[in-house]
């Protein structure tokens, strides 16, 4: 319990800070209109044009803050409070979001592999840990080698994990990156409220790197964990 406190705190600390900072800007600049009034589909739509993807469908999607850009279909999906709400949250989110469509169309190699890592670690995340307990139950109670192999195999699975959400900083910190520049460049926010835009997506890059800093810590348990156990 002492060593997974070690590894698994850190990711858990950082987590619980990046989601009050979320939840504190996204309350806070949800209620801040854009000066133009324009929505967060509005938004999107007016950056996509502005770059040729005029082909990049909006649709909207149900549930909060489930906002994502599908690059399978090419269908950039936002959330009622975003598609339909003229703040500058919405308007950061829908730019952020509008950003991975622009990934998609220029070929940026880390949304690439991070596209395709994701069947992979769909699998890899669910599956990963029960293989790596059943090897780790076998080499330590039942004294049998092949439990060592069974567990390191699970550790190699979770490595998969471990990398899509390394793969997905660069992506995250990207997409915003040319959301802020867009929305300046265009003109489509004006004055401060770019300021507001910033403290919205930065406040979600965080989320990434916790869970980025909670997988790696889990596959340094499960390494320290079957290295203790081999040297009993």
């Amino acid at each position: 319990m002492f060593y997974w406190l070690i590894f698994a705190l850190p990711g858990l600390i950082l987590g619980l800070w990046a989601q009050a900072r979320v939840k504190g800007a996204y309350n806070k600049y949800s209620k801040v209109r854009t000066m133009r009034g324009i929505t967060g589909a509005q938004v999107a739509r007016a950056l996509l044009d502005e770059q040729g993807l005029t082909h990049v469908a909006i649709e909207e999607t149900q549930g909060r803050l489930s906002d994502h850009y599908d690059p399978r279909s090419q269908v950039l999906r936002l959330s009622p409070d975003v598609y339909r709400t003229p703040s500058i949250a919405a308007a950061g989110i829908a730019a952020h979001e509008m950003g991975h469509a622009l990934q998609d169309a220029s070929h940026y190699v880390p949304l690439k592999f991070r596209s395709a890592l994701v069947p992979a670690t769909q699998f890899t995340s669910r599956l990963a840990p029960m293989i790596f307990m059943a090897g780790f139950m076998l080499a330590i109670f039942a004294k049998t080698e092949i439990g060592y192999y069974i567990a390191w195999a699970g550790v190699a699975l979770f490595a998969v994990a471990v990398i899509f959400t390394l793969v997905t900083l660069p992506v995250e910190f990207n997409a915003s990156k040319r959301a802020k520049q867009l929305l300046v460049s265009s003109g489509v926010l004006v004055g401060n409220e770019i300021e507001g835009v910033n403290k919205v997506l930065d406040a979600a890059a965080l989320t990434y790197v916790a869970a980025a800093v909670t997988a790696i810590g889990q596959l340094l348990y499960y390494v320290m964990l079957l290295t203790g156990g081999r040297r009993r």
